[in-house]
């Protein structure tokens, strides 16, 4: 699952540092959510350039922003899944989820967080509402995939997009 997203931003990554040094062109967030049917449950990650994401932060929360060295990585694992859970609806078969927060994590220029919903047997559609870094850019993308039974699907929200919906 990680894998894929790592994927998908290593391919804007090398983009980024073939056409700037030290801004980046693209303003994008990968999201997957994996259906494991043996658990009944769903595994949702979230990858976001670092950088942009702290600027966000920041301007949200008016408080120092640290998600790589934190002083106070409690506060500032608050502080990621405050923002994630306000600017990220997932329905499952016309059910809101309520996202539980494992934690996050840097991986190379991105920060990724972990999510899990329990007792999801079955999952025909889902719904997405995702306006993540909205605020602070207009060229913002945001890529989600959806995985269920072994089937993939993925598509893109480009500014002011804000829903899509999978079905299985």
């Amino acid at each position: 699952m990680v894998l894929i997203i790592h994927k998908w931003l290593l391919l804007f990554a090398l983009l980024v540092c073939t056409v700037h040094k030290n801004t980046h062109p693209y303003f994008v967030s990968v999201i997957e959510i994996e259906h494991n049917a043996t658990d009944k449950s769903m595994e949702i990650s979230c990858k976001i350039f670092t950088d942009d994401f702290e600027k966000t932060l920041r301007s949200t929360y008016h408080t120092k922003i640290d998600l790589l060295h934190p002083n106070n990585k409690a506060a500032m694992e608050i502080i990621v899944h405050d923002y994630i859970k306000n600017h990220v609806q997932i329905m499952v078969n016309e059910k809101l989820l309520q996202l539980e927060f494992l934690g996050y994590e840097q991986q190379q220029e991105s920060i990724i967080s972990f999510y899990q919903v329990a007792n999801i047997a079955t999952v025909k559609k889902i719904d997405i509402t995702n306006t993540i870094l909205y605020s602070y850019s207009p060229m913002q993308i945001n890529i989600m995939h959806a995985i269920v039974g072994g089937q993939r699907q993925s598509t893109k929200l480009t500014y002011p997009e804000k829903t899509t919906a999978f079905l299985f």
